[in-house]
């Protein structure tokens, strides 16, 4: 019984976002399971999707304007999930309150967004967010395991 190699989670779930966390992980080197996988499905080319919220989270981030252009050349080349700017609004702001009322505190209100993204476009989120976990509970979100 050998073990599942984390590099194939990603290709066997398919078409997957991969949030913000994961990204700057990534680009910083860090050695973790997410990064792995991570790197595996960009190895093999398995569809991985941004948010326009996670383009931007991982750009603002980077002081070198040529480290800047360079991933940003990068993350266009992926593709994007389809948004509609009330739509989404408006959703989050119910995944936003419908978790308040269950007592559940998410701490940045952009995950919300991502999330009500990922749910409405039915793709599974690669992620190293304790926010999504506690979405991922207590509604369809579904989440990556690597």
């Amino acid at each position: 019984m050998g073990r599942r190699s984390r590099r194939h989670a990603v290709r066997e779930v398919g078409r997957v976002i991969v949030d913000t966390s994961v990204w700057i992980d990534f680009f910083n080197g860090v050695d973790s399971r997410h990064v792995e996988c991570l790197a595996g499905a960009v190895e093999s080319g398995a569809p991985l999707f941004l948010h326009s919220i996670i383009l931007m989270e991982i750009l603002q981030g980077f002081r070198s304007d040529r480290d800047h252009a360079g991933v940003r050349e990068i993350l266009l080349s992926f593709d994007f999930v389809e948004e509609d700017p009330v739509t989404d609004a408006l959703g989050a702001s119910e995944l936003y309150r419908y978790l308040r009322k269950k007592g559940v505190a998410v701490r940045k209100s952009l995950d919300c967004l991502i999330a009500h993204a990922a749910i409405r476009n039915g793709l599974p989120l690669l992620h190293r967010d304790r926010d999504f976990d506690i979405i991922a509970r207590h509604t369809k979100l579904k989440l990556v395991a690597p």
